[in-house]
């Protein structure tokens, strides 16, 4: 049975499941009001390498790296130097990774261990990555830093750049306090989150393991995975509340989709991180590389106004068997609605423009903005209000607008019903009252049938004395 709790969305969906997030304060490896300079200097011959035959590997070259803005300058040598991205790499405006820990342990720039610089060679407004990662940080998500840099390779300018945190053990130690150390994946396209069978090899190529690498535990994931596929109906929600956090998720969900952001998990299985926290065991769902949003399309579809509760792709169960759920499918909508609000509030001409001014003369400058779309400094300046052509249908504005609109139109119920997980306890406890059943463990198994004992970290079927069994998944710190 359900019941209907009368809270309103602001104090039903307040604390996250009473998950403190933390968001750490840009710093001056993240200025907001001014576009510092990045210089790197390595070798000719090693960046002919660089850029040519060691285009598609991931091998870093020694290079000296200098920061300067206008009140701080700072250069650090022996740092490692590469190409960065997948299919970008083809780009004539490249991205590129600093490593400042490469060749000197625990070598840092203002507590990176690295700086990612992104060219957004396929957008013209170069505004909409830095937008996305606002919007997770204006509405409390986890999420990058970012900042606009000028970037110098040898003296040579090669154009204006996003420089966007890192996601490590870095970026874990400033959000998740004393709670850092656990596995963190990069999930690569392909991570739809099914059950691919328990060896954990199946995993490894997808599920990029990026922290606790000596040890290679995938234990807990290919059982959250094998879980998340076979619980019953019946048990899910108690089993997907103590093992992930679904208040964070379904917020994140909401975001993911009102910015377009299809090359995510819901549309095409790809571009997320899993922490696991080590004080409870829960995934953590975090977003990156966020560049394909606000309109822009590769694949033929109008993301403004797109439906929101069927905006995702078939096979993904975590979406799939989360929004089957009354409860869930209507905390979804009222995080909708949060966030829609949020997209309508804000003056984003106002906004928008004042960056665009900001970076105006840096875009100017810049002879490789050009070089793959023939983007000129008037597609720059027009961007915020007006479409390209191509893959960018709609202008950055006119999408909100469009989305905005189309939101609200298509929002769900968001009564915040009970947790079902809470209910089915509920009913448990009265039937446990009324008949006081009492059963025994009688027999111990794996999910192959063999006999097992009890043991942490490992999915067991326990089976009764009254001949009923359960799946249990003991996690230990």
């Amino acid at each position: 049975m359900k019941y209907l709790v009368g809270i309103f969305l602001l104090l039903a969906l307040t604390n996250l499941q009473g998950q403190s997030l933390i968001h750490p304060e840009n710093n001056k490896a993240f200025l907001q009001d001014e576009v510092a300079e990045v210089h790197v200097m390595l070798a000719e011959s090693d960046l002919n390498m660089l850029l040519g035959d060691s285009l598609y590997s991931d091998h870093h070259f020694p290079a000296t790296f200098s920061y300067v803005s206008s009140d701080y300058s700072k250069e650090i040598d022996e740092v490692g130097f590469r190409v960065r991205g997948n299919t970008s790499r083809n780009a004539d405006k490249k991205s590129f990774k600093l490593s400042f820990n490469e060749y000197v342990s625990g070598q840092k720039f203002k507590g990176l261990e690295k700086m990612n610089l992104i060219g957004q060679h396929n957008d013209p407004s170069l505004l909409r990555y830095w937008l996305s990662l606002k919007a997770l940080s204006d509405n409390g998500l986890v999420c990058s830093r970012v900042s606009f840099v000028k970037l110098y390779i040898n003296e040579e300018y090669k154009g204006l750049y996003l420089n966007v945190e890192h996601i490590d053990d870095e970026f874990l130690q400033q959000r998740f306090i004393d709670d850092d150390e656990g596995n963190l994946y990069k999930c690569l396209w392909g991570s739809d989150l099914t059950f691919w069978g328990a060896h954990p090899s199946n995993y490894y190529d997808t599920y990029e393991l990026k922290t606790n690498k000596s040890e290679k535990d995938y234990t807990d994931l290919v059982q959250f995975l094998f879980l998340l596929e076979k619980k019953n109906d019946e048990d899910f929600p108690c089993f997907i509340e103590e093992y992930f956090e679904v208040d964070l998720f379904l917020k994140t969900l909401a975001a993911e989709i009102l910015i377009g952001h299809w090359d995510g998990y819901a549309f095409n299985k790809n571009n997320f991180y899993l922490y696991q926290q080590p004080s409870n065991g829960k995934f953590v769902f975090i977003e990156y590389d966020m560049d394909n949003t606000f309109g822009i399309d590769w694949v033929g579809i109008d993301w403004s106004s797109r439906q929101l509760n069927y905006w995702h792709s078939s096979e993904r169960p975590l979406v799939e068997r989360l929004l089957s759920y009354p409860h869930y499918k209507n905390k979804f909508n009222a995080y909708l609605e949060e966030i829609l609000s949020y997209l309508e509030d804000v003056d984003w001409d106002v906004m928008l423009k004042s960056k665009q001014d900001q970076l105006s003369s840096a875009v100017q400058a810049d002879t490789y903005y050009p070089l793959d779309y023939g983007f000129q400094y008037e597609d720059f300046m027009n961007a915020v209000d007006n479409a390209y052509g191509a893959h960018i249908p709609q202008g950055i504005i006119e999408y909100i607008d469009d989305r905005v609109s189309t939101g609200w139109n298509q929002l769900a119920s968001t009564t915040v019903l009970a947790s079902p997980c809470e209910t089915i306890e509920d009913e448990d406890e009265e039937d446990e009252q009324e008949d006081n059943p009492i059963k025994e463990v009688v027999r111990i198994v794996d999910v192959l049938g063999r006999e097992a004992s009890y043991q942490g970290n490992t999915l067991l079927i326990y089976i009764y004395s009254d001949g009923s069994s359960e799946r249990i998944l003991t996690i230990e710190d």
